[in-house]
């Protein structure tokens, strides 16, 4: 009897429950689409741009993959992956995200889907940013793309850790392949991104306390130079061809011929002559020849002046007739 009226109990309860149910629709809990401007990560000035932003919200953290312009015959998208790992609780009903450390194992089974039909291979460098130590893998297509696959984790040190603060951790991928840049552009962007998350509190700071001011400020003996090097001197126009360079020529005056000899090399040119050509005293004297045609001007000239008689022709008349002649 007590299980029958259980039971009816249950029935009556779950009618009750339907008919005062509204029946509205709302949408799962789940990855959704948000602003570029809220974006976890962003790319250094210069690109790549940010296509999407899909976020996805966790029990203990959040995940983001934000995809970038791409550029490249090679299968996929670029693209900046974010996980943020807090404490449990924080977006209740949401389930915790699994952690791992990075492994060499699962970062080569990364690699290999970050970039189909290229061949990569993981740098054995040692290479810093902003943020800490980071590792690569870098490939060529048969295309002639360039990509690359990074990985790194944010995490502060042990000895920060037992200080009961400290505890989160951010782990970032980036993959980027591009058909004109080199892998040195692409690594800027490895080195150039900015992460504007972080958790609330110092207890789940991921980057550790700040480190301290150097030794060497203020000290005699210590100079300090300007940074004449990195990898992102300039803004980096990836995925874009930059425009050719123009090239400006200096104006030159026109070349007129001479018929004299021409001027040694280097020397300036002189303006050409006006007006009726005297001769130097070096010169030899005119001939009757046949007058040039082309110089009237010269001919005109020679004709102007005064003849002076020979002194043979003076004093004698038959002498000065002969001299008229």
């Amino acid at each position: 009897m007590r299980l029958g009226k259980t039971i009816s109990l249950l029935a009556v309860a779950g009618l009750m429950a339907g008919c005062t149910s509204t029946g509205g629709v709302r949408q799962l809990s789940g990855p959704e689409t948000v602003a570029p401007e809220k974006a976890l990560v962003l790319p250094p000035p210069g690109g790549p741009s940010i296509v999407s932003v899909v976020e996805r919200k966790r029990g203990n953290g959040v995940e983001q993959a934000i995809s970038l312009f791409t550029s490249s015959s090679v299968a996929g998208q670029n693209f900046i992956k974010a996980e943020f790992f807090g404490a449990s609780g924080r977006n209740p009903g949401m389930g915790n995200a699994s952690f791992s450390m990075i492994n060499d194992s699962g970062i080569a089974r990364e690699v290999a889907r970050s970039a189909p039909g290229v061949p990569m291979a993981t740098s054995a460098t040692f290479l810093q940013n902003t943020y800490g130590p980071f590792g690569y893998a870098s490939g060529r297509s048969r295309a002639g793309d360039t990509c690359i696959y990074a990985w790194q984790q944010i995490r502060s040190s042990a000895a920060a850790n037992t200080q009961a603060r400290n505890f989160g951790m951010i782990q970032l991928r980036v993959r980027l392949c591009d058909a004109r840049a080199t892998e040195r552009q692409l690594l800027g962007v490895v080195y150039g991104y900015t992460i504007t998350g972080t958790f609330d509190g110092p207890t789940w700071n991921p980057y550790g306390n700040p480190p301290p001011t150097s030794a060497a400020l203020g000290r005699t003996g210590e100079p300090i130079y300007p940074d004449e090097g990195g990898y992102r001197a300039s803004p980096m126009p990836i995925g874009y061809e930059p425009a050719p360079a123009v090239v400006r020529l200096p104006r030159t005056a026109p070349v007129r011929s001479a018929p004299s000899q021409q001027p040694a090399q280097g020397a300036a040119r002189l303006p050409a002559p006006i007006g009726p050509h005297v001769p130097l005293p070096s010169e030899a004297p005119q001939t009757n020849a046949a007058p040039d045609p082309a110089a009237p001007l010269e001919q005109s000239a020679r004709a102007i002046g005064v003849t002076v008689p020979s002194p043979d022709c003076i004093g004698d008349a038959a002498m000065t007739a002969v001299c008229r002649r």
